[in-house]
């Protein structure tokens, strides 16, 4: 198997990889992320692509290249991650109550001995319904620190779990990677990483 090299610092799709038994190094692109986009879908499908290249770029010999990119969006507004507490907070308070939308890009580059490459690019959106919150249940969660570095200040799989009602499409997306659309992008590149 060629190795695979996840072009973020995300700890949370590091998890996902760990959890799936998916051998991987880490290696952090430092691309601009200042791009024009139309839409979520294509703003997370362009970084995923740029952080990928970047790093193939840096990279020598036969590997396979990961890169991702979150945002949420409500309303046709993209939220990333929270300038500080107090946008933390407005960003919550938005939510409450509604559903919003979170969009995953991937990049997937299979760089071959040869110097060839085979590439995937996409984006996986899943709905979130939050339940109706107080201002106090949304100050008591952003002083625990857990949204500061979150897409949308919010994390699924942690203290936040309580205040979603529902979702609609992949779980794994919203953490951060959607590891099944991977992998099977991985396979139709012909590359087995399980």
């Amino acid at each position: 198997m060629k190795p695979l090299i996840l072009a973020s610092a995300s700890a949370r799709r590091r998890d996902i990889l760990e959890q799936c038994g998916i051998a991987f190094k880490v290696q952090v692109s430092d691309v601009d992320e200042n791009i024009e986009a139309d839409g979520p879908a294509d703003l997370v499908t362009k970084l995923a692509m740029l952080k990928a290249r970047d790093i193939a770029g840096k990279t020598e010999g036969e590997c396979i290249v990961l890169g991702s990119d979150t945002v949420v969006s409500y309303e046709g507004k993209i939220y990333g991650k929270p300038k500080d507490d107090e946008d933390a907070v407005n960003m919550l308070k938005t939510f409450s109550g509604g559903v919003n939308t979170v969009y995953s890009g991937v990049a997937v580059i299979v760089r071959e001995k040869d110097g060839s490459e085979r590439s995937e690019n996409f984006s996986v959106a899943t709905k979130v319904f939050f339940r109706k919150l107080s201002e106090e249940q949304i100050r008591a969660y952003v002083a625990t620190g857990e949204p500061k570095d979150k897409a949308g200040a919010y994390a699924i799989q942690g203290r936040f779990a309580p205040y979603i009602e529902k979702v609609e499409g992949d779980y794994y997306n919203i953490v951060g990677l959607p590891v099944c659309a991977v992998v099977e992008a991985l396979e139709r590149l012909g590359e087995k990483v399980l």
